[in-house]
């Protein structure tokens, strides 16, 4: 178990470094929003399934989550 949190804790690492390289070298475009938004919804995802423990929860709660993060995301996108 504290192996699979270090784990989780060091990819999320990696992709918050990644999401800073993005950012800084590539030019604000469509492109490079995609990737962000891409990034920050798998650590999003990382961090309410693997430290808030919702794959022990109930098929609705996550879902919902599911569904409310994409139309957020869709939502951000579409006003750029």
């Amino acid at each position: 178990m504290k192996k699979t949190l270090l784990f989780t804790y060091g990819f999320l690492i990696l992709l918050t470094i990644s999401t800073a390289l993005i950012s800084n070298l590539v030019a604000v475009s469509g492109l490079a929003v995609g990737l962000i938004m891409g990034l920050s919804m798998l650590k999003f995802f990382l961090v309410s399934f693997q430290f808030m423990e919702l794959k022990k929860a109930n098929s609705f709660w996550k879902g919902s989550l599911i569904f409310v993060l994409g139309v957020i995301v869709l939502v951000l996108i579409s006003l750029k």
